[in-house]
């Protein structure tokens, strides 16, 4: 599909978080450990916090319907890029360190795809938007990586 528009991809986005919530919890009932458990139960809660900040804002009562109702023009097949689908749907396994790996890439890739969108944006706040978006993927990486290293050092 070449054209979409913001709230397809934020829907998108949002269902991408879901299925990262879902992995990590297949993973935490597989768990070996209890750190690592832990670890995995952690970015279920934080997949789950991104899920429900996106659908909120549906419903959040801000007016975002001028950017969410924008049309965007995606040369390529949506959603991009398509290592993210991959990525969801991957087996999740092994160390607090490989699980770690695995949050930060994913939300290094959303980054960039809400970067890109920003570098596309053809009104403001559009690109305001998808610039909020990027940098909290950003912090959250942050708080991930933190984290994790705590879960780690426990």
């Amino acid at each position: 599909m070449r054209y979409n528009q913001v709230k397809d991809l934020v829907e998108w986005a949002a269902g991408f978080h879901a299925r990262m919530a879902r992995q990590y919890s297949e993973a935490a009932e597989k768990a070996e450990n209890e750190r690592l458990q832990m670890a995995f139960n952690y970015l279920v809660s934080r997949e789950l916090k991104m899920k429900t900040g996106l659908e909120d804002l549906f419903h959040d009562g801000s007016d975002h319907s001028e950017v969410l109702e924008l049309w965007f023009d995606d040369s390529s097949d949506f959603p991009q890029p398509p290592e993210l689908d991959r990525l969801a749907e991957q087996t999740i396994a092994g160390s607090i360190e490989d699980a770690m790996k695995t949050a930060t890439l994913a939300h290094q890739r959303l980054q960039a795809l809400y970067e890109h969108r920003a570098s596309r944006a053809k009104i403001e706040p559009e690109e305001e938007f998808f610039n909020a978006l990027a940098q909290g993927h950003n912090s959250e990486i942050r708080h991930i990586m933190a984290s994790m290293e705590e879960l780690q050092g426990v």
